[in-house]
């Protein structure tokens, strides 16, 4: 008999690093790729892996993101399966979550709703493909209590990532550290260590059984990675898995293995930079492993005008459905639904999120444009740092960025 299996996705998360981006919604209900949120990505991983009863734990700023997953992720309740988000239910007494752990405690009702054998609990805002079931399948098989997922980076990046450590088998974890600068290589990479990607499959009696144990302890910081598996690493009951080992249906040698943190505005936009290239380091074009999201009625994206430099054309971009791309250049950039460039505009290395305007030439450069941005006529974005700086937010790469319905100063 198959086991049991309920998966947890946590998507309170505040999202401060990517303000302004956040200042209207949580950071999984953050549009990425055109046509996405955030949190399609963990969403999707579950469900081409088969693991169709999925709660969302939500906090922060919450009504986009609960309005998308409920219009979009409607599964067949013939049987049983949902995905529904679950705002913080204050059943322990009049407060929100106080961490990812704190979280899991508040929501024991829905494990003893469920009776699960294993409980996955993932994060909603990491870009990525992975197939669950290998990782599942890998715990089962080990008989931890906790199976952390990690994936290969340098040991010169140790102090970047929560970093796991494993002994000699290469599989037990022994140590569980924060951005450590003395962390050690792996026994069979010497140069380098696991990052922990933030996603963990646990045995529900023990999963049930720190969580509680952590509620009562007032000097956490209820924490999952801080506070929860370092309590199983010390008793010796936490595995790794090694995220190389996975492997996911129609991928290419290119973007197997890919995993990004976009909890940076720097992340954010190489991320969507790795979607644009002729091979992209992160393929949307897997059929074989789709990304679900929702898909409004628009109408395909328009290329008009051909009259001298007055032509409508995109190089090297990826333009969604309901653009309007008008005697306009748009190159290496990512345009989503009802964007309208208009003519003899310039648009290079920019992130146009749904509803932008960009006015008659004006000209866009390395910037992210949040939903109804308006860009008048001869507007510049992106030219000139230190005027943008007095006005937008200037990321440390020097990416400008432009906050939800914000109209541009000419």
């Amino acid at each position: 008999m198959a086991a049991k299996v309920l998966a947890i996705v946590l998507a309170g998360g505040e999202g401060k690093r990517l303000m302004p981006l956040t200042a209207d919604r949580a950071k999984p209900a953050v549009p990425f790729g055109g046509m996405y949120r955030m949190v399609d990505f963990v969403l999707s991983n579950l469900a081409n892996a088969g693991f169709l009863k999925i709660v969302v734990l939500t906090q922060y700023k919450s009504h986009s993101l609960d309005r998308h997953i409920t219009k979009t992720w409607r599964m067949s309740t013939l049987l049983g399966n949902y995905v529904t988000p679950v705002p913080a239910q204050q059943r322990r007494g009049p407060w929100w979550f106080a961490g990812s752990a704190d979280a899991i405690y508040q929501s024991f009702n829905l494990i003893n709703d469920e009776q699960p054998d294993y409980v996955i609990v993932f994060g909603a805002d990491h870009i990525y493909r992975m197939d669950p079931r290998q990782m599942v399948d890998d715990h089962i098989a080990s008989g931890a209590a906790v199976t952390v997922a990690g994936i290969r980076q340098p040991l010169s990046m140790a102090d970047q990532f929560g970093v796991i450590e494993v002994g000699p088998d290469g599989k037990r974890i022994t140590s569980f550290r924060e951005k450590p600068t003395d962390a050690v290589g792996l026994p069979d990479a010497p140069d380098q260590i696991y990052a922990s990607m933030g996603n963990y499959v646990f045995s529900t009696r023990a999963l049930c059984e720190v969580v509680e144990r952590d509620a009562a302890d007032k000097t956490s910081k209820h924490d999952m990675g801080g506070s929860i598996i370092p309590m199983l690493v010390e008793r010796g009951e936490a595995n790794v898995y090694d995220f190389k080992d996975n492997e996911v249906p129609g991928s290419t040698d290119r973007d197997r293995g890919y995993w990004r943190d976009v909890g940076t505005l720097d992340s954010f936009y190489d991320a969507h930079m790795d979607l644009i290239n002729v091979h992209p380091v992160f393929n949307l074009y897997n059929f074989d492993w789709p990304i679900y999201t929702d898909q409004p009625p628009y109408p395909p994206a328009k290329f008009v005008h051909q009259w001298g430099e007055r032509v409508g054309r995109a190089v090297g971009s990826m333009i969604s459905p309901g653009a309007v791309i008008s005697g306009s250049l748009v190159e290496n950039s990512v345009v989503s639904p009802k964007v309208k460039v208009h003519s003899w505009a310039q648009v290079d290395g920019a992130v146009l999120m749904e509803g932008v305007e960009v006015g008659r030439h004006a000209v866009v450069r390395r910037a992210i444009l949040d939903k109804n941005v308006f860009v008048p006529e001869g507007a510049e974005i992106g030219v000139d740092l230190e005027k943008d700086r007095q006005r937008y937010t200037v990321s440390d790469n020097g990416v400008v960025v432009i906050g939800k319905g914000q109209r541009v100063e000419p």
